[in-house]
């Protein structure tokens, strides 16, 4: 029998992080990891998860989807890409991000590290 599995990330998390300007809810189902991440506006990848991680950008890969708010990314290429609600996005290491505008960005993720260094 295949075996099924749901979590809440507000009542059932794992795992929850605060690091500055933003709040990391982490499930796992069925051994996959799941994270929901609310950034404020203002939170800037290289000010604000920097510090606790270390290296010069996010060393990274992220594979989600964005369900509010607006996030610019910049790869160390030179490389830029905007998203907002509703676009999946794929982003490889090797990047800053920021919060554009003067709303939270809410995104889910299924693929990446928040605040780790891999």
């Amino acid at each position: 029998m295949a075996r099924l599995e749901r979590k809440n990330f507000e009542t059932e998390a794992d795992e929850v992080s605060t690091p500055n300007n933003a709040r990391v809810e982490t499930v796992n189902v069925l051994g996959q990891r799941v994270m929901k991440l609310t950034v404020q506006p203002g939170w800037k990848w290289s000010q604000d998860i920097k510090p606790i991680v270390g290296t010069d950008s996010c060393q990274a890969k992220h594979v989600g989807v964005i369900v509010e708010g607006t996030i610019t990314c910049k790869h160390n290429d030179g490389g830029e890409i905007t998203y907002s609600a509703g676009d999946a996005y794929a982003i490889e290491p090797g990047h800053d991000a920021w919060v554009v505008g003067d709303m939270p960005a809410v995104a889910y993720e299924f693929h990446g590290a928040w605040g780790e260094n891999h």
